[in-house]
C-alpha cells in the first residue's frame, strides 16, 4: 500500500522514472503533503486517514535511512524531514458479558468464530492466528500450554502463555506442520460472516476481527494485570502502544462512576 501511494504521488509530479539520486528534502516533504490530503485508494470519495497517512510515510523514511546505510543517497534525507504524527484513536472491544454471547451466538462461518474467540483469548492477530502451526503449541509440565512463533507484523520472536480455555478451541490436535485454524482465508474475506455473527448476538458497536485483539489487551487491564506484562504479551516493541489500552480502561471507569445518579433536590 506504502508503494501504491508513492507511485500515485510520483505520476501526479510526472516522475515515475525518479532515481534516489533525484530525491531531495523539497520533494520528500511534498509526498508528506500528498499523503495528508489525498484520498484513499480504496475509495476516491474517502480522504486517506492521517494514521494511514503516517504509516506509510514511516516505511518510506526507512527506506531513505536504508539508501543513506548503504551509500545510495548521499546525505541522510531521512533525518531532515519530519514524521505524520499519529492521531489518538479509541480502541472498540467486546466486553465480557459480550463475549460470552458471542460463545453462545452460532456463526455461519465456524472458523471465524473459533478464531475470533482465540484471538480474545490470546491477543494474536488474524494473520498469526491463519500462519498457526501444531507444531508450534506447547505443553510444559507445571505450567500449561504455550505458543513459540515469530510475528508476521513485527517479526518479533514470541513465547506466549495461553490458557486451558484457549487450548480447547482448537480441537483435535493435528500433526506438527499442519496449520490450526484450516479454513482461514483473510479478514476481510470474513467480514461479512464476522458481521452477521455480531449482529446475531444483539451487539450494535462496529467490530472488525482486529478489534478481538484490542479486547484481549483490555480485558487484561482490567482483570488488573500490570500494563508491562500486558505489552510484554501483546508483543508490543513500545509500551506507549499499550497504554493506550489503558486510557481506554481509565475512561470506561470513569464512565462507569457517572451512571448512578440519585435524586438530591
Amino acid at each position: 500500500a506504502s508503494l501504491a501511494y508513492l507511485k500515485k504521488f510520483l505520476k501526479r509530479k510526472a516522475k515515475l522514472n525518479i532515481s534516489f539520486a533525484q530525491l531531495d528534502v523539497k520533494l520528500c516533504n511534498e509526498y508528506r503533503e500528498f499523503l495528508l490530503t489525498t484520498t484513499s485508494i480504496k475509495s476516491d470519495k474517502s480522504k486517506l486517514s492521517q494514521n494511514s497517512a503516517s504509516s506509510y510515510f514511516n516505511k518510506f523514511k526507512v527506506v531513505l535511512k536504508q539508501a543513506f546505510i548503504e551509500d545510495i543517497l548521499s546525505i541522510d534525507l531521512r533525518a531532515k524531514i519530519k514524521s505524520i504524527k499519529e492521531e489518538e484513536t479509541k480502541r472498540a472491544f467486546v466486553t465480557l458479558e459480550e463475549l460470552n454471547k458471542l460463545i453462545k451466538t452460532k456463526c455461519r462461518y465456524k472458523d471465524i468464530k473459533r478464531a475470533a474467540i482465540f484471538s480474545a483469548l490470546t491477543g494474536l492477530r488474524f494473520i498469526d492466528i491463519k500462519k498457526l502451526t501444531w507444531g508450534q503449541l506447547e505443553y510444559i509440565n507445571n505450567q500449561g500450554y504455550s505458543i513459540d512463533f515469530r510475528q508476521i507484523k513485527s517479526k518479533g520472536i514470541e513465547f506466549l502463555p495461553i490458557s486451558q480455555q484457549a487450548f480447547q478451541l482448537l480441537g483435535e490436535r493435528g500433526n506438527s506442520k499442519e496449520t490450526v485454524f484450516k479454513n482461514l482465508e483473510s479478514a476481510s474475506y470474513h467480514s461479512r460472516y464476522l458481521k452477521e455473527w455480531i449482529t446475531e448476538a444483539g451487539i450494535t458497536k462496529k467490530i472488525s476481527f482486529h478489534n478481538f485483539r484490542h479486547t484481549y489487551a483490555t480485558l487484561q487491564l482490567f482483570g488488573k494485570t500490570d500494563i508491562y506484562t500486558v505489552s510484554k504479551m501483546m508483543g508490543h516493541r513500545n509500551i506507549k502502544t499499550t497504554q493506550i489500552y489503558a486510557k481506554v480502561v481509565d475512561q470506561t471507569k470513569r464512565d462507569a462512576a457517572d451512571t448512578i445518579k440519585l435524586d438530591f433536590d
